[in-house]
């Protein structure tokens, strides 16, 4: 199973990008969406983003992953 992580674009660099994920962040390639730009919203895979989406679209995800994780105890 592949998981897109949602994230926020603050910084391009060339083909990379600085990506904000909810406070964390990581240099990601954005060559596989070149028309990204700062502040845009994204889904991360492997260090890549891989599809440009809705800030919307972005919430609806991370509270999904939130519900996901949520029951998960590393006991």
């Amino acid at each position: 199973m592949c998981l897109g992580v949602p994230a926020k674009i603050k910084k391009i660099e060339g083909d990379f990008a600085i990506a904000d994920f909810d406070g964390i962040t990581r240099k990601i390639s954005i060559q596989l969406v070149p028309d990204i730009k700062v502040n845009d919203f994204c889904l991360v895979h492997a260090g890549f983003a891989i599809e440009k989406i809705s800030k919307d679209y972005a919430q609806e995800v991370k509270g999904y992953l939130k519900e996901i994780f949520k029951g998960n105890t590393d006991e």
